[in-house]
């Protein structure tokens, strides 16, 4: 058992645990991820970690509510427990000097940068940093990511908070400025680093994406996790996280995660429906309409 330690709300729809896990915060690297699992029968999700404090014994995982999985998990308070925190799992990011580096995140993945951008910083690289949301609300980091930055850049979608746009944009100025930038790092929804590898291969500039593929046990075991990287297939999970951006088949990947959407949202849906409020009765017929559509198409 795993207990949570401490829980924050960042926003509505996303917060921040501390967990402990002492042995995982021992081997933990910037770029490793765990296996999370709520409940004996539960599914496990991947959740990378976000820091580590081995004198502590504690991990940081910060997880954003899109299913049924993560919702429940952020039902979740300070004394509950978790059944399984398994890892640490992946590979670390490659972290060396560059000299000048761009952080580019999407979303909950600043989470997944902060540490990497954290390791860039250590090795004396000039980091410059873009994080992006929908709105400013969904915005997450953006103090810590500012104290270990040289440049701060943020964007949001609808405009509510800095500048309206997307992450692509001010890269671009910044590849555009005599900054020396020698590599970047990209995380976030596939087709925002769909989206910064194909700006970032005019430049011809390293790129390094962390890929959220569909992943069951965590250790290549399952192939859930299969991705295309130079023509070659490749598991996200050993051989992974990180790809070089410039060489993955992000159409294949996007396709191959929409696989259980279907499934996913009967299960998220039947979650919202066993609650008790005006909403998640709306949900519960939300989901009858679904299961009954679902068995015309079968």
């Amino acid at each position: 058992m795993f207990p949570i330690v401490s829980k924050e709300f960042l926003c509505s729809t996303i917060a921040k645990f501390v967990i402990k896990a002492p042995y995982v915060a021992r081997k933990h690297r910037p770029g490793n991820f765990v296996i999370v699992r709520l409940l004996e029968t539960g599914e496990r999700i991947p959740l990378t970690i976000v820091e580590s404090d081995s004198s502590a014994g504690s991990i940081t995982l910060i997880v954003q509510a899109v299913g049924k999985t993560t919702k429940a998990m952020l039902s979740k308070n300070s004394g509950d427990v978790l059944v399984d925190v398994v890892g640490p799992l992946g590979n670390p990011t490659p972290i060396e000097y560059y000299g000048g580096v761009a952080c580019i995140g999407g979303g909950v993945g600043t989470a997944e940068l902060y540490p990497i951008a954290c390791a860039l910083k250590e090795v004396q690289n000039t980091v410059y940093s873009v994080i992006g949301a929908r709105t400013k609300e969904r915005l997450i980091l953006e103090k810590e990511m500012s104290e270990i930055s040289n440049g701060m850049f943020i964007t949001t979608d609808d405009g509510s908070y800095k500048r309206k746009g997307l992450v692509t944009e001010p890269l671009k100025e910044l590849l555009d400025a005599p900054l020396g930038i020698s590599a970047v790092y990209a995380i976030g929804p596939l087709p925002m680093m769909k989206a910064v590898s194909a700006l970032t291969k005019k430049y011809g500039v390293k790129t390094i994406v962390s890929l959220n593929a569909i992943m069951v046990d965590g250790t290549g075991m399952c192939g859930g996790c299969r991705v295309t990287v130079g023509g070659r297939m490749k598991f996200a999970c050993v051989d992974g996280p990180e790809f070089d951006g410039n060489n993955v088949d992000f159409d294949e990947l996007m396709m191959r995660n929409q696989t259980y959407v279907d499934l996913e949202q009967i299960s998220d849906l039947r979650y919202c429906a066993s609650k008790d409020s005006e909403y998640h009765i709306r949900k519960r017929d939300e989901l009858n309409l679904h299961e009954s559509l679902m068995n015309e198409v079968h």
